[in-house]
């Protein structure tokens, strides 16, 4: 499923235009990402938890010269967990 098709759904279901439905998933996942910024997690009860994950820094091997190791940085990385209602759904 594509973004346009989530947002052809919701437009559907909501009965309201695809412009506005479109908006109001802009709206959302620009709130999300924000909170995600911030260090935040995002709950939304019934489907899941955002979070962000902490990559810690390693030594890793470049592929182009496998004798030459390289420093991979710390870095911080968006995860889900899927929530109950949303397990139970899909099995």
């Amino acid at each position: 499923m594509t973004k346009q098709d989530l947002v052809n759904d919701a437009a559907a279901k909501a009965g309201v235009t695809k412009k506005a439905a479109g908006e109001v998933l802009e709206a959302v996942l620009d709130a999300i990402t924000a909170s995600l910024k911030k260090g935040n997690n995002v709950t939304i009860t019934g489907f899941g938890t955002f979070r962000v994950s902490h990559r810690a820094a390693r030594t890793g091997v470049n592929p182009r010269n496998p004798s030459q190791k390289i420093k991979i940085p710390a870095m911080k990385l968006p995860a889900f967990k899927a929530g109950k209602s949303l397990k139970d759904a899909v099995r």
